[in-house]
Formats: structure tokens, C-alpha cells, sequence
């Protein structure tokens, strides 16, 4: 505890529970006997809610319990780390959240924290990356040993918290919700599949999407999820193309099933033109030109649409910028409408990709439409 400054960080308020683990750590691998007795009595001080004790106790608990688990401690520590859930505090949720990974790894305690499914859904929206990363793996864990399905109202309340997670920065968080979706299709009971089909729809953009991903661990689960999304929405056709893995006609495909949703799929495409992944902007500028056949009788969406794909003329990666300006001649081209404004349109286009110094990916683009 000396040479890592144990006691100096123990004796400062802010940090008191940081030292508290290292502490923890240190008699977990030194004097091993002592830990049952110091467990029992920080679990009777934890019962009695002393407040200014509550969380560096708990600090050390938990560390304790990460080590050295006891099933014999079990029900005592879930009763604790139950109420500490929905704290205020967000280091105190965050340590109630370390202690059920610890007592999910027990498959004895997991029917005993099934009640917890409510609490831990709406800890999902959570902001803290952290938290939300904990809770996946508890959830995960939650459902991987579920022998019932669950609630069709549980199952909805935990697919919404989870949908706009399938696109979160951190890659292990997206990797676990990613799972944890496909085991709500998978469990939700035969009467709540119908309400959760909405929700199911929503997610084969962002899944499609991500079959795209650099991480390969993320597009395949991206890939067993969106095979596991078409076969609960019944749709054979996108089904078909997902196994023989022709995922150049998803989105073609996606579009003719359900044209009446082709302006809420632009919406849902739009943000992935500025994915920091080359191929997800590759995989979004080619979704708008497929749904530019579709959306060409509609002229807000249509519009919107031209706008991004303008802009992607500036995209840093010349392929990309190369692809959008090809798009966008394109679908202006095939669009319907008087000859002198699509005269105007095809003079703005060619402006727009006339070669300049400096301009590598609009000289490209400038020869393909040359040609």
C-alpha cells in the first residue's frame, strides 16, 4: 500500500473508495483468512444504510467478491447491490452493477436476479458508458440461462432501450447489444411478437449497416442478428439473400418489400454518410442511390437526399467522393422532371465535379461522367 500510495489516496474524501480497492486487493492476496469475517461485517454495515460509510464499504466489497467469491454470501449480496441499483450516485451504481457480474457468473443466482430485469433495462439508457457496458453483460447473462420466455412486455421495453444502442461508439458495448437483441427475438413469448415487429423493422438498416463494419466481430454479429431480424419478420426474400450472403441486394430488396417506408429508411441511412468507417459511407451513399428511384416522386425527401450526397463530393476519401458524385448524377438524371430544371441540375452537377488542384477524387469523378 506504501510504494502505490495506498494511504495518502485513502485519506482523501474523493478518493477514499479508489484506495478502498486497492486495499482489498492487497489482503485478498496477502492474508486471504481474514476476508469472511471482513465480508460478514461489511455486509451487516451495508444493511444498516451508514451513509457515510455505504461507499467505500461497498468499494471494498466488491473487490473482495471479484476475487474470492462465496456462493454462501449470495442472497445477502444481492439484497445489497439491489438497492443500490437506481442510486444517485453514479460510482454507487456502478459498483452495485460489478457485483451482479460477479453473482451472474453463478448460475445458482440467476433465477434470483431475474427481478432485476425491469431495473437493469432502464440502466441501458443510461449515459455512462460503463454502466451501459455492465448491464449487457448482467442482461446477457440473464437470458442466456432463462429456461421461460420473456414478457411480451419486458421484451419490448428492452428492445427499445437496446435499438439505439446497435450504433454506439464503443465497440464492445454495440458487440453486446448487438447479441442481446437477437436473444430478445429469440425468447420474447408468441404473443408479443406482433408488438415488437416495429421495433425488428427498425433495426435492419442499422444491421445491414454494420455487416459493413471494420470489426469483424461486429459485422458478423451484425450478420447473425439481421438473419435472425428477416427470419422473425418472415420476409423470405431478404432471408434468402442474407444466407447466400448477396448483401449488394439487401438493400434493393428492402426498399420494393416496403416502398411506403423508403422516406424513413433515407432518414435512418442519412447519419452513416458520416460514419468515421469508409465502408459504412460506401454502403449509405449506395442505399441513397437505390433509394432514389424510389423517393423521385417525392421532392423534400428527394431533395434532402441530393444535399448529402452534394456534400459527400467533399468526402476525404476519394472513392467515396467519387461514388457520390456518380450517384447523384444519376438519380438527377433519371428524375422526371422539366427539361430546362434538369438542364440546370446537370450544369450544377458538372460544376460541382469539374477538375480543380487538388481535387483527385472530382477529377475522377469528372472522367466517369465524361465517358
Amino acid at each position: 500500500m506504501e510504494r502505490k500510495n495506498g494511504w495518502d489516496t485513502l485519506l482523501c474524501a474523493d478518493t477514499h473508495h479508489y484506495a478502498m480497492c486497492l486495499l482489498a486487493r492487497e489482503i485478498s492476496q496477502g492474508c486471504v483468512v481474514w476476508c469472511p469475517s471482513i465480508v460478514s461485517c461489511l455486509l451487516e454495515l451495508l444493511r444498516q444504510g451508514v451513509s457515510d460509510w455505504e461507499l467505500p464499504a461497498m468499494a471494498f466489497l466488491v473487490e473482495v467478491l471479484d476475487l474470492l467469491y462465496c456462493t454462501e454470501w449470495g442472497d445477502s449480496v444481492l439484497e445489497i447491490m439491489a438497492r443500490h441499483l437506481q442510486s444517485e450516485s453514479r460510482e454507487m451504481r456502478r459498483l452495485a452493477l460489478r457485483g451482479l457480474v460477479v453473482l451472474s457468473r453463478d448460475p445458482s443466482m440467476n433465477k434470483r436476479m431475474q427481478s432485476l430485469t425491469e431495473s437493469l433495462v432502464d440502466l441501458l439508457r443510461n449515459a455512462d458508458e460503463g454502466s451501459v457496458q455492465m448491464t449487457g453483460v448482467v442482461l446477457s447473462a440473464l437470458l442466456l440461462h432463462r429456461d421461460l420466455a420473456i414478457p411480451s412486455p419486458t421484451a419490448l421495453r428492452l428492445a427499445a432501450a437496446l435499438w439505439p444502442l446497435l450504433d454506439h461508439d464503443n465497440r464492445h458495448v454495440q458487440l453486446l447489444c448487438i447479441r442481446l437483441f437477437q436473444e430478445v427475438m429469440s425468447l420474447v413469448e408468441a404473443k408479443g411478437k406482433k408488438p415488437l415487429k416495429v421495433l425488428v423493422s427498425k433495426s435492419l438498416l442499422p444491421l445491414f449497416f454494420h455487416c459493413h463494419n471494420e470489426n469483424t466481430r461486429v459485422a458478423e454479429a451484425s450478420r447473425e442478428a439481421l438473419l435472425a431480424a428477416v427470419s422473425f419478420l418472415k420476409s423470405r426474400d431478404l432471408e434468402h439473400l442474407v444466407k447466400t450472403d448477396q448483401m449488394w441486394r439487401f438493400g434493393e430488396c428492402l426498399l420494393a418489400e416496403d416502398r411506403g417506408r423508403a422516406a424513413e429508411h433515407l432518414r435512418q441511412a442519412l447519419p452513416y454518410l458520416q460514419s468515421p468507417q469508409e465502408p459504412l459511407r460506401e454502403a449509405a451513399v449506395r442505399f441513397m442511390g437505390l433509394a432514389g428511384r424510389v423517393l423521385k416522386e417525392q421532392q423534400r425527401e428527394f431533395q434532402l437526399m441530393c444535399r448529402a450526397l452534394q456534400d459527400m463530393a467533399d468526402d476525404i476519401s476519394p472513392a467515396i467522393s467519387c461514388l457520390a458524385c456518380q450517384t447523384l448524377y444519376i438519380i438527377i438524371t433519371a428524375q422526371s422532371v422539366p427539361s430546362s430544371r434538369l438542364q440546370q441540375m446537370r450544369d450544377g452537377f458538372r460544376r460541382l465535379c469539374k477538375p480543380s488542384l487538388g481535387g483527385g477524387g472530382r477529377l475522377c469523378c469528372w472522367r466517369a461522367v465524361e465517358k
